[in-house]
């Protein structure tokens, strides 16, 4: 599976869970590692990545932990 068809499965599955997967748009600094964060759209709070670092590895983690260890799945 590429790249940009996992970010797009796990958008998908963080969205089902009430979670948004945002994706670094500005230029690198230390406050923005060029990866990902995942969002909390109803408290507008950022729950992991708060400096864009969490890569897919670190996204499918993190899901999977959020339902409980179960597997994640499209």
């Amino acid at each position: 599976m590429t790249k940009g068809a996992r970010g797009r499965r796990l958008r998908k599955i963080a969205q089902k869970r009430g979670f948004m997967l945002r994706k670094s748009r500005g230029p690198l600094s230390l406050d923005n590692h060029g990866e990902f964060m995942i969002v909390d759209p109803s408290r507008n709070v950022v729950v992991a990545g708060e400096r864009f670092d969490l890569d897919l590895d670190a996204v499918e983690a993190w899901l999977a932990d959020e339902d409980m260890g179960l597997p994640v799945e499209s």
